[in-house]
């Protein structure tokens, strides 16, 4: 595609740009600085900022372009091309002063998803993909894991900070996986999360109480390294359906599986 062989390297450099102003402002928020959203939901003068860069440099790479994205900057458009954004995916983690924190972008055209792009902050990890493209991890080529079996695997999933109503269902989901699986890891950040599955460091990934913003580039690197990416059902309402399920090639049937039956 023309247009995305046009941008790939400006996208990405405006991506590795937003994402070293969220490392250099790091550990500089003030308490009164932090801004809640929602329970739980906080947002900071370095997600507003960032999510200003973004929104800025994106509108010149693709004038008129639609957006969704976390803290409302810009909207919808009549355009046929849409970006997804979360300007900082672990905001939490981001005011104690932790890793993993993410830039999250997807592009859809037609609303079908042809890039993705997370850079892990903290460790300068720039993960992408495009259509007709191999996923990549600075410059080189990624792959899900090979492991076969939940036993022999290392899944990850986010703890809900609302709908606590499916909680108790949840749990079981989490009993299951402690006593089945090699172990369960909570990042606070679901892109990072994603792109962990996509290149093989985890096995599988799982988690309720989502927004597009929080998975549509990651689900779309998944799915570009050789991965799996459903809703709890198995279906493909994982973008705005709020739940996603995200493996390697073996492990989906048998995740999706005991994720449903605990969950539904």
């Amino acid at each position: 595609m023309k247009t995305l062989e046009t941008i790939k390297t400006p996208l990405l450099e405006l991506i590795k740009t937003t994402g070293n102003f969220i490392r250099d402002e790091k550990g500089k928020i003030k308490e009164q600085q932090i801004d809640d959203k929602a329970h739980n939901s906080f947002v900071t003068y370095v997600d507003k900022k960032a999510e200003s860069m973004l929104v800025e440099g994106l509108q010149k790479l693709i004038p008129g372009s639609g957006f969704i994205a976390e803290e409302g900057t810009a909207g919808e458009s009549e355009s046929d091309w849409r970006w997804i954004i979360d300007p900082l995916d672990g905001t939490t983690n981001y005011i104690h002063d932790i890793y993993p924190v993410a830039v999250s972008v997807a592009l859809q055209h037609k609303q079908q998803t042809v890039a993705g792009v997370v850079y892990e902050v903290g460790h300068d990890e720039l993960f992408y993909a495009f259509e007709d493209e191999q996923a990549m991890l600075n410059g080189k080529p990624i792959h899900t894991s090979t492991h076969k079996k939940m036993p022999d695997s290392l899944y990850a999933t986010g703890f809900p900070y609302y709908d606590y109503k499916r909680l108790p269902n949840y749990m079981k989901v989490l009993d299951y996986m402690m006593q089945n699986t090699r172990g369960i890891r909570r990042h606070g950040s679901a892109a990072t999360d994603l792109v962990y599955v996509a290149c093989g460091r985890f096995d599988a990934f799982f988690e309720y109480s989502l927004s597009p913003w929080d998975v549509a580039a990651g689900a779309y690197i998944v799915q570009k390294a050789g991965g799996i990416v459903t809703d709890f059902k198995g279906g493909n309402n994982y973008l705005f359906g709020e739940e996603i399920i995200a493996t390697n090639s073996f492990l989906a049937k048998a995740t999706q599986s005991v994720v449903d039956e605990k969950m539904n």
